[in-house]
């Protein structure tokens, strides 16, 4: 299942376009998808792979990026 979502994700390709070597459908893919985002799986795995990296010793901080946006706020809100 992982390795379908990440296959969609790095080559562009539709759910329906995933090849049948996975062994399940997009359909299948892309609900599971939703399901762990939804589930904030992938800020988790985020933060667990940081985390081992940290405690190796391999993350280079003075590579690191911070980027923000900024969005207008309509009709006066906050």
């Amino acid at each position: 299942m992982l390795a379908a979502i990440i296959f969609v994700a790095a080559s562009g390709c539709t759910w329906n376009q995933l090849p049948p070597g996975f062994g399940l459908s997009g359909v299948t893919a892309f609900r599971r998808f939703t399901e762990w985002t939804e589930a904030r799986v992938w800020a988790k795995l985020h933060r667990l792979v940081l985390d081992e990296l940290g405690a190796r010793g391999e993350l280079d901080w003075s590579r690191c990026a911070i980027d923000s946006v900024s969005v207008r706020a309509l009709k006066g809100g906050s």
